[in-house]
């Protein structure tokens, strides 16, 4: 009674595997006749000439194009602080002062020392110059003044911080009162009307990266055009990259020096190029390709890709502008097709 009943269960389970198996081929039967009589539903895009960049993206601090850190040339107390970061200053303005009183510096005695040299020098000249003196006791004068007035301009620029080159007060590292020693960093002077930035290529990106490539650095909503000025011929072992050295134009001086920002360095510029997304093109034993729209038809239409920027594929050959190139339901698609165009 059971062996009966278990061959029943079986025979009901085969009965309605068959149905379901004979249900999905006329299924299929009747989907494979729409699309032959109707045709495949698919969606198309007309080809139209883009612009297409492909670049390279890094992240970088930038500097001005030119810049100065002036130190500390003895161990002492700041006296003054002349400048607010911020301000401009002229070649050889002060910026920092320390007491004109330490040893060290011997600031009285380089200035004793110049004073007397050049009224002596001056009394001299005057009797040279009516002919009281030799040339020999003129030149002699002149060069204890010189050495002595250079002495004292040394000395001056120990106890007086003076900006190296004109350009912005970008940092300040102490404050009046501060104690300091020496070689200590004091004040950071750049020229900002050009910023420049140092970034590291990988082995795979760096026969891209040329010098006179276009680049773009972006911080806090700023966006400042540049150029790559260096590329490096040879790896950075602590790196294990190459660098490469840019320059933005800082428009309005509106970015600040030590801030870090995205750099996009770009490798491939076309404003007309023929661009597909990635998904449109299919993978062929003999190549890729895509499906275009002939008179309602499918037509496979072989592709070479020159360039790929995520998920933007810039075409080399095989599609051009006015093409109606299909991008939805190309999987479904043969050679010579029907097809039927849906919104």
């Amino acid at each position: 009674m059971v062996k009966r009943l278990l061959m029943l269960v079986k025979s009901i389970i085969v009965l309605a595997i068959l149905t379901a198996c004979s249900g999905e081929a006329e299924e299929a039967k009747s989907m494979e006749q729409i699309y032959k009589e109707e045709g495949v539903p698919v969606k198309i895009k007309e080809i139209k000439p883009q612009l297409f960049e492909k670049k390279h993206t890094y992240h970088a601090i930038l500097t001005g194009i030119e810049e100065t850190t002036v130190s500390a040339k003895l161990t002492d107390r700041v006296e003054r602080v002349l400048v607010n970061i911020g301000d401009y200053v002229k070649k050889d303005q002060v910026l920092i002062t320390f007491p004109t009183d330490n040893p060290s510096a011997q600031y009285q005695q380089a200035k004793v020392a110049f004073e007397n040299a050049k009224a002596s020098f001056d009394r001299i000249k005057n009797l040279y110059g009516t002919g009281g003196l030799s040339q020999q006791n003129y030149d002699n004068a002149k060069t204890q003044y010189e050495v002595a007035r250079a002495n004292y301009e040394n000395v001056s620029r120990i106890v007086k911080v003076m900006a190296p080159m004109d350009g912005y007060v970008t940092k300040i590292n102490v404050v009046e009162s501060e104690n300091v020693k020496h070689d200590d960093d004091l004040v950071t002077v750049s020229r900002t009307d050009k910023l420049k930035a140092k970034v590291w290529v990988s082995e795979k990106e760096i026969y891209e990266v040329k010098v006179g490539l276009p680049a773009i650095a972006r911080w806090n909503g700023s966006l400042m055009q540049g150029k790559v000025v260096q590329v490096d011929m040879a790896i950075n072992q602590n790196h294990q990259a190459f660098g490469a050295v840019l320059e933005f134009v800082n428009n309005g001086e509106g970015c600040h020096c030590g801030v870090t920002a995205q750099i996009d360095i770009i490798t491939t510029q076309n404003p007309q190029a023929i661009v597909v997304n990635i998904k449109d093109i299919l993978k062929g034993v003999d190549g890729d390709y895509v499906y275009v729209n002939i008179d309602g038809r499918a037509k496979r239409r072989a592709v070479v890709e020159e360039a790929r920027q995520n998920l933007d594929v810039q075409l080399k050959d095989g599609l051009q502008a006015g093409d109606q190139l299909i991008v939805e339901g190309q999987l479904l698609l043969d050679e010579g097709s029907r097809i039927k165009i849906i919104e």
